[in-house]
């Protein structure tokens, strides 16, 4: 006999993004259509062929805690301290009052310890390997973020990290999804972050010609949907929510944002870095994700897409839609938030799902912006550079990473 599914709803909030270091001020620019690009700063860019993300902006870590936690930690672990921070602030949870065993976290990062890999290659290269930080292994590995978390609140619950590229904070909140679902945790802290504005991360991307070069006018690199865009934006920071049940939510008088009430996730089984032309594996974690929530394609109002401004991996993702969704496909709003916010890579999935959650609260679908030349390919409504009001009951939210990796999730207004 089939277990009954548990309601599991979102009660915390916490988010750093490149257009805002609270969910209050992501949600302005979001519908101010504000862009995080600007040339990078973090290093001399001269002979870059891309010079330019969407980097946080007026982020010191001495805002958020003690000098010496912060320098042994990367950037990337950084933000999860702050985003969860926010987000167990949010939740109203006095975790005096609640068995620490009951409290889990499951927060990822696609490339862990960017800027400490950077700077201990220099080390080495430089002094040689004896100088190399004994703290370099525990600051570079991916699942310190949530081992930090952890250790800051004691929270003993299930702890891990998810990897999957720019699906990983996705993979994050469908896990801490089911451990709430198969009772091993009462509440879960769960998302993403990342901090890969590096030389490394950045050379890199140029090598596999996934960022756009768009130097001239970095604002409006990020192009999804339109016909001249030429790849993502580098971007970084995070985002953590507290989920629980609807049951424990309600019975706490907590302020529930809304339901988890979708979960899916595939492989495209078809290439390392590019999307299956056809868009098959994104179907397949779309399909399962409504599925799980019960309901048909047309009850979704508005899907944020994964929209990165590549050539191929914009189209792909529409034409899983139109045959997914059908004629409702010409009814959904559709959005690419990594027009403003750029592309957080891990952290991406989470913190589009914050703007899906905002975007239900104030019932406005955020814009697309940077749509100058609409590609004559996408026939559907992408919001271009100016939001719009709507009813918003269902969202649906997609990501996927190299790799092949595809998640889904479908949040549902309370």
């Amino acid at each position: 006999m089939a277990q009954e599914r548990k309601r599991i709803v979102i009660t915390g909030i916490g988010v750093l993004s490149p257009i805002g270091l609270s969910k209050e001020e992501l949600w302005e620019s979001l519908v101010q259509g504000k862009s995080g690009a600007a040339p990078i700063t973090y290093f001399d860019t001269e002979g870059f062929a891309t010079r330019f993300a969407c980097e946080l902006k007026g982020y010191k870590a001495e805002n958020y805690m003690d000098p010496k936690s912060a320098s042994r930690m990367d950037p990337f672990s950084q933000y999860a301290i702050v985003a969860s921070d926010q987000a167990l602030k949010d939740s109203g949870l006095d975790l005096s009052e609640i068995d620490p065993s009951r409290i889990g976290v499951v927060h990822g990062s696609g490339t862990g310890g960017m800027t400490t890999h950077d700077k201990q290659m220099r080390v080495y290269l430089d002094r040689g390997p004896r100088r190399i930080s004994p703290f370099f292994v525990p600051m570079l590995i991916a699942d310190i973020a949530a081992g930090q978390i952890s250790m800051r609140n004691k929270l003993m619950g299930p702890n891990y990290a998810t990897a999957s590229a720019c699906a990983t904070s996705l993979h994050a909140i469908i896990d801490a999804w089911m451990i709430l679902q198969l009772d091993m945790a009462d509440y879960m802290v769960c998302g993403g972050s990342e901090a890969a504005i590096t030389p490394m991360s950045v050379g890199g991307f140029n090598a596999a010609k996934a960022l756009s070069t768009f130097n001239e006018a970095p604002e409006k690199a990020s192009r999804p949907y339109d016909r001249d865009r030429d790849g993502f934006v580098m971007g970084e920071g995070a985002g953590s929510f507290v989920l629980e049940t609807l049951e424990s939510a309600r019975a706490r008088g907590a302020k529930i944002y809304c339901e988890v009430a979708g979960v899916g996730a595939s492989a495209d089984a078809h290439h390392l870095t590019a999307p299956h032309p056809e868009g098959t594996g994104a179907l397949v974690a779309m399909k399962s994700a409504l599925d799980k929530a019960g309901i048909s394609p047309d009850a979704i109002d508005y899907i944020n897409t994964h929209g990165t401004a590549t050539p191929l991996g914009d189209i792909a993702e529409l034409k899983a839609i139109k045959k997914l969704f059908g004629e409702h496909a010409y009814k959904v709003s559709i959005s690419a938030t990594k027009s403003m916010t750029g592309h957080l890579l891990g952290a991406a999935g989470v913190v589009e799902s914050i703007a899906c959650i905002l975007a239900m609260e104030n019932q406005i679908v955020p814009p697309t912006i940077n749509i100058e030349n609409l590609d004559p390919e996408v026939d559907l409504d992408v919001t271009p550079n100016t939001p719009k009001q709507r009813n918003i009951e269902y969202i649906l939210n997609n990501g996927f990473g190299f790799g092949g990796h595809n998640a889904t999730l479908i949040f549902k207004k309370i």
